[in-house]
């Protein structure tokens, strides 16, 4: 894919990535960021899950993407890493800047227009998060279940009863009136929040519910976002033109592009900069 043929977008937000995992569609990210071409990424939490991390299980195709992603540092193009639950071993090294790259634990970003989006991950309003984190972690393994059980059924959904893919989670979340009453809790605190600080949007990634939506309350109102997840909904959020908007991406046949020597070489000479620099940020 050269770049003539790649879509310009401003900023692009992606969270939820889940990078270790076997529910994670590290393959359709790294086609959709192939097709892009950014001034800014921002990596909104969970882009690698640590709490589920094993080294007996880390394909190339997640490799990929943390490569792709490096190769976009080396070229300049903005990339902020937020932290998130999954990924929180990372807050050890918020304040940490290489080049284009940073790691943040919220992100303020002005736009060219005079608003100001505010963007976090969202585990802080996660009240199982603050006080059963055991349980938290236990939940993340039971998701990670549905979803490999999910592909099982969806194989026998396509290939043998001839019928479209189901979402079990989703079917879950949606049946489950307190699932429901979470999520626009979860919304409507963020968004209370922003409007107190006067911010024109808020932007969150944690509870893999792709949204964009305005929020009003008596203090005023804020257009709330969220970029979903790539573990189901296959989503982001693109900002162009003074615009936002959710990106859906369509599983299809990926055909693996095969990468030049000398960008797999820069990256790895600056991924393993990278961890250079975080070693030297461990040391007492």
């Amino acid at each position: 894919m050269t770049n003539k043929s790649k879509r310009e977008v401003e900023i692009v937000i992606i969270s939820d990535v889940h990078l270790g995992t076997y529910g994670c569609h590290a393959k359709e990210l790294l086609h959709y960021l192939k097709s892009i071409k950014p001034s800014t990424i921002i990596l909104n939490g969970d882009i690698i899950d640590i709490w589920q991390f094993s080294k007996r299980y880390w394909p190339k195709s997640h490799m990929k993407v943390v490569k792709y992603l490096m190769n976009q540092v080396s070229k300049g193009v903005e990339v902020h890493y937020i932290t998130g639950n999954h990924d929180e071993m990372m807050r050890k090294f918020v304040g940490f800047t290489m080049g284009s790259f940073s790691i943040k634990n919220k992100l303020l970003l002005s736009l060219k227009n005079g608003e100001h989006a505010w963007i976090f991950h969202g585990d802080v309003f996660d009240v199982t998060m603050k006080h059963s984190k055991w349980l938290a972690k236990l939940g993340a393994i039971g998701y990670d279940t549905l979803i490999l059980i999910n592909q099982m059924v969806n194989f026998l959904s396509v290939h043998l009863l001839k019928k479209g893919k189901i979402s079990l989670s989703k079917r879950i979340k949606n049946s489950v009136k307190k699932a429901l009453t979470y999520i626009n809790d979860f919304e409507q605190t963020a968004a209370g929040i922003g409007i107190d600080k006067h911010y024109q949007y808020v932007i969150c990634g944690h509870i893999h519910h792709p949204q964009m939506r305005k929020v009003q309350n008596e203090k005023g109102t804020i257009m709330y976002l969220n970029s979903g997840d790539w573990i189901e909904n296959l989503t982001a959020l693109e900002y162009s033109n003074g615009q936002w908007s959710i990106y859906h991406h369509q599983e299809t046949v990926i055909s693996e592009e095969t990468e030049k020597e000398e960008e797999e070489l820069n990256v790895d000479i600056l991924f393993n900069n990278l961890i250079q620099e975080f070693n030297e940020l461990r040391k007492p």
